[in-house]
């Protein structure tokens, strides 16, 4: 994983938190959709970044595979 992608999933959490103190869901239904709110916010975002800079935010690799790049 990125810093990016972690920034994102970041922004997926702390949206779908935000959203669930305002709507305060009752059941697992509209938990169900408050998350896909939020996870569409940092999806929105994603897409921008990717038009922007012509590159894809989401790699294969995990953060160890990553980090032993970054040592190398």
């Amino acid at each position: 994983m990125t810093n990016l992608e972690i920034v994102l999933n970041m922004l997926a959490e702390t949206s779908t938190t935000e959203i669930s103190k305002v709507r305060k869901p009752k059941n697992f239904n509209q938990n169900k959709k408050v998350a896909k709110e939020g996870g569409s916010v940092a999806g929105n975002a994603r897409v921008d970044i990717e038009s922007r800079t012509g590159r894809k935010v989401i790699t294969s690799k995990t953060a160890k595979a990553l980090n032993l790049l970054v040592k190398k």
